[in-house]
């Protein structure tokens, strides 16, 4: 297991998924962890597992499509938990439709959560890497940013455009001695899509070389080897867990 002790991890999405598989592994590493989400009840119940581990835990509140909510979660987990450390851009939300019929607040809610939050909350997180000249960010992006799928027009150049993202910031914070990168999951058992249609997952299998979906447990364990010191020096790369799905 990875050594993350004295580490301070926030972490976006925590209350289900991949989000709490990867708070938790977090937290087994040895890092504090704030688990933020929309819904305070299940962050608190994500912050009482990390607890039981014997590490400190928080429970933020917070919509990534809100500034307030940002700025505020931020200065919550710095005053109570410490500076952060390691940053997990996890959260994402997805309204598909065809590109001829998706409404334009489908795009827009989408963009803003999972490309605009991303940029938002790094934006926050930044000085205070900087001030210690360490830090991990991990964003989590998707297969399909690189393959493409029908019906996912926002979802994708949501998740495209954080590819983007994480290259130009590590290249501006590589000399900080902050690492950005990406993990880009592919067909992954969550909560997300669990409500797929057996022919969908059929046909996702079929897809596979390994022939199995992904577990949380798979992403987080990618997670917490870039947020270790083993992989110091790896910045600006995407590293896909997907089962050979996509190379």
């Amino acid at each position: 297991m990875f050594n993350l002790h004295g580490q301070i991890a926030l972490v976006t999405g925590g209350s289900q998924g991949i989000g709490r598989a990867t708070a938790l592994t977090l937290a087994e590493a040895g890092a504090d962890v704030a688990v933020m989400a929309r819904s305070l009840d299940k962050c608190e119940a994500v912050a009482e597992e990390i607890r039981s581990l014997g590490r400190r835990a928080l429970a933020v509140p917070g919509d990534l499509g809100s500034d307030a909510d940002i700025k505020a979660a931020v200065a919550k987990v710095g005053a109570e938990l410490g500076a952060i450390s390691i940053l997990v851009n996890n959260a994402a939300i997805t309204r598909d439709g065809l590109m001829l019929r998706m409404k334009r607040e489908d795009w827009e809610a989408v963009i803003n959560t999972n490309l605009t939050g991303v940029f938002l909350l790094t934006q926050q997180v930044l000085p205070m890497m900087t001030k210690a000249r360490k830090g991990r960010i991990i964003n989590l992006t998707s297969v399909v940013a690189q393959s493409g799928n029908p019906g996912q027009v926002n979802y994708i150049s949501a998740k495209a455009g954080v590819i983007g993202f994480t290259k130009a910031v590590a290249r501006e914070y590589a000399s900080r001695n902050i690492t950005v990168n990406a993990i880009a999951p592919g067909y992954i058992e969550t909560p997300m899509t669990a409500v797929l249609p057996e022919a969908a997952k059929d046909a996702l299998l079929s897809q596979i070389p390994l022939k199995r979906p992904g577990t949380d447990r798979d992403v987080a364990a990618a997670v917490a080897f870039l947020a270790s010191d083993e992989a110091g020096y790896i910045t600006g790369q995407v590293l896909n867990v997907n089962g050979g799905m996509y190379m």
